[in-house]
């Protein structure tokens, strides 16, 4: 399996740690508010490399963390706690603002058939094991106390920048337009371990530590949580484009200071999802999730569809017209397979051919299109028994996810499509084409929708 490695800026060929077994953290959300769908579309990736692993034999195993502390309004160390600051909005405390928007992430979540990570662990739960890291990091000289908080000290690594290609005029913090500049750091790049409740008197959650009370910088926790469930090396890294820097670059740096040794072996990020207005954000208003999709009536694995039909490292711009097609298309594949009889017996070289095939294409960085397309070819090969077709869609599925051969509910019947269905059958009984009429009616019957011929009219009902 081939997959791009943002540490080394290529493609390269994926050697697990340990042969067999895959050890993979992502990153989780900031459950001040609603994930929107380009967070989602995040997720699928992770869900699609998850599922790819699995069906190359490997036994994955996932953690995630869900962000309820010390995330703040700006990506350096400055600005407001965004859990805080949603929680005075709403009336409510930190951990009520927690519960719900976790709730309604993963709400969305399965909505999308994403596969729950298997170790899942909220930052509030860890604080032992960051003041563990954190103290060990001040003894060896790689951090420092100052104006009572705790940084990071970047000038002790030799390739701090070595994730974001070296690019570090523009990464500097303290220097690009609207962040705050925090004088109590040596140097405007080096980020916050631990807070102290100093600079933020009227915090809510707060935890003793042996530097007073406060509680810990963001980065910290994916490193602490990371280590602590999935050990000193892992395989694989992943998350959005956007926590490239400074996030993900501030994790190398205190993890691998704090292990003295490599941590990492592939790191793997996902791009935007863009509007007609630019990357989506949370901060940008009006928040577009799945579950407001669904009420529009769009089927929430229609976006998957459309997110996988394009490649995880390419930006990606969402509109209505091109959900629109992508729906209108999942729907009609969906028809597809739910129409091929299952008859033959399994042609063993075909399949063979076929799911090496689809291997060939999953494997080579994740290419969802070419395994879409292989898909296809499976449906049109008129060479090819239903039931051989079928036992490869079945398995091409344990990646897609996209509930192919399962039967339509009675909200996703196309009502157009039905009526064009009945008409096509009225026509060729009239032509005395009985047998076509036959096979629409059985084809119609497979998706769950029954005619029923009265005088003058053919009904339909929905099983």
């Amino acid at each position: 399996m081939k997959l791009y490695n943002t540490l080394t800026h290529k493609e390269e060929e994926f050697i697990p740690i340990e042969e067999g077994k895959v050890k993979m953290y992502t990153c989780g959300p900031t459950v001040y508010h609603y994930a929107h769908i380009g967070n989602m579309r995040n997720y699928i990736g992770h869900d699609i490399l998850v599922r790819t692993l699995k069906y190359l034999g490997y036994e994955v195993t996932r953690a995630m963390n869900i962000t309820d502390v010390g995330h703040l309004t700006s990506d350096s160390d400055s600005g407001e706690d965004k859990m805080m600051k949603a929680a005075q909005k709403e009336g409510k405390t930190a951990m009520e603002i927690a519960k719900f928007y976790t709730e309604a992430f993963f709400k969305d979540y399965d909505k999308l058939n994403l596969l729950r990570p298997d170790i899942l662990k909220p930052a509030t739960g860890e604080i032992d094991m960051y003041i563990k890291m954190i103290t060990k990091l001040l003894e060896t000289g790689y951090a420092y106390i100052s104006g009572g908080n705790v940084y990071f000290d970047i000038s002790k690594v030799k390739d701090y920048y070595a994730l974001t290609n070296h690019v570090a005029d523009e990464m500097v913090v303290g220097v690009r337009e609207g962040v705050e500049e925090d004088s109590a750091k040596r140097n405007q790049a080096d980020f916050a371990l631990w807070f102290t409740s100093s600079k933020f008197e009227h915090h809510e959650l707060l935890w003793d530590s042996p530097w007073g009370k406060g509680y810990p910088g963001w980065h910290i926790e994916c490193s602490g949580i990371s280590i602590k469930y999935l050990g000193e090396q892992m395989d694989i890294h992943g998350g959005g484009v956007d926590n490239i820097f400074p996030h993900h670059t501030n994790e190398i740096a205190q993890s691998e200071c704090y292990l003295g040794h490599k941590w990492v072996n592939y790191w793997f990020h996902n791009e935007h999802l863009l509007d007609e207005s630019g990357k989506m954000s949370k901060s940008n208003g009006a928040i577009l999730t799945v579950s407001l999709l669904e009420e529009k009536g769009y089927d929430p694995l229609a976006f998957r569809f459309m997110a996988m039909s394009s490649h995880y490292r390419k930006q990606l711009l969402f509109t209505y017209d091109a959900l629109d097609q992508a729906q209108s298309t999942y729907k009609k594949l969906r028809t597809k397979v739910l129409n091929i009889a299952d008859e033959g017996k399994i042609d063993d070289e075909k399949l063979s051919i076929y799911n090496q095939k689809f291997i060939d294409s999953i494997s080579d960085d994740l290419n969802t299109a070419n395994a879409l397309a292989t898909l296809y070819e499976v449906i049109k090969d008129n060479k090819l028994n239903g039931h051989t077709k079928l036992e490869l869609i079945k398995k091409f599925d344990g990646v897609f996810a996209l509930d192919l051969t399962k039967p339509f509910a009675k909200k996703e019947i196309d009502e157009k499509y039905v009526e064009q269905m009945i008409e096509k059958r009225s026509e060729a009984k009239k032509n005395k084409d009985y047998a076509l009429a036959d096979q629409i009616r059985d084809e119609l019957a497979k998706q769950g929708i029954i005619l029923k011929d009265t005088p003058g009219k053919t009904i339909y009902e929905v099983k």
